[in-house]
């Protein structure tokens, strides 16, 4: 049986649609801390468990006749995610899972910019020493979060943003959901850390020029971090702010200017592309 864990969230629930595509509902164990929040899978035969992430007895039992886990990132940050990761590897242990995938980030490491990759580094060291098969998806930035980081640009003309000529391998979470699905359902990829996104990419100027058309001009406007960070502040809870801000300087190093084929071998075809999302939403 395959099982995925924060099963009510975007990824997965997107996953879990793939998924049923691809195998039997009686096959896969959907996880969730409240039920209640994905009955139409379970009305779609996907059996449906309880499990926190707090609670590694939970996850004992929620993982009981799995094979292979999908670890889905909790949404907590620091020490407190990690520790929720290690109940979840643990229980894995415990109940002879032989197989986890995790979705992780782009170039993990301890003094990263951006917060929760020093989570994703913990982790995957966690994985890494379990004795468990692993695979990482180190899932670039999602296309889905840029109407957010975009704001009014196409009204005011004006993109701000702190990124400088960094480029970003942004893809589309449904892609990546797809080629989750794809890679827990095929063989190979035990050991395997793979770098998801799409195989170029773009900097915020190349999304400037993308978003000026039909007469309308969009200029890039590169701004210091700390302005950013004081901008969303006044929206934003500051922990909040700190992790887009932490994001932003993140791209400005680089950190996501991962391009990589995996994505595209994993769907079996080409990744919806940022030109073409930027269209669908314009």
């Amino acid at each position: 049986m395959i099982a995925i864990t924060g099963a009510s969230g975007h990824l997965g629930k997107a996953t879990l649609e793939f998924l049923l595509m691809k195998t039997t509902p009686e096959s896969i164990v959907a996880i969730v801390r409240d039920p209640q929040k994905i009955t139409e899978f379970a009305d779609k035969g996907v059996i449906v468990r309880q499990g926190d992430y707090e609670d590694q007895a939970s996850y004992v039992a929620s993982l009981t006749g799995v094979d292979t886990l999908l670890l889905i990132s909790s949404a907590v940050l620091g020490d407190e995610r990690v520790n929720q990761h290690s109940n979840v590897i643990n229980a894995a242990k415990e109940v002879g899972v032989k197989h986890i995938f995790y979705t992780s980030a782009p170039n993990p490491s301890l003094e990263s910019s951006f917060s929760p990759a020093i989570d994703h580094f913990r982790t995957e060291t966690l994985l890494k020493d379990s004795g468990l098969a692993y695979t990482i998806f180190r899932n670039n930035l999602y296309m889905d979060v840029l109407p957010m980081v975009l704001g009014d640009a196409v009204q005011s003309g004006k993109l701000y943003y702190p990124a400088g000529d960094s480029k970003v391998s942004f893809a589309l979470r449904n892609d990546m959901a797809e080629a989750l699905a794809n890679a827990l359902t095929s063989e190979g990829h035990e050991n395997q850390v793979y770098d998801i996104g799409a195989n170029t990419a773009w900097s915020f100027g190349d999304i400037a020029s993308y978003l000026s058309q039909n007469g309308k001009t969009v200029d890039y406007i590169d701004i210091l971090g700390r302005d950013y960070e004081a901008e969303l502040g006044k929206h934003l809870p500051p922990v909040v702010a700190k992790i887009f801000a932490g994001m932003a300087e993140g791209i400005k190093k680089s950190d996501f200017n991962v391009p990589s084929s995996s994505l595209t071998e994993l769907l079996g075809r080409e990744p919806v592309s940022l030109d073409a999302y930027l269209k669908s939403i314009a």
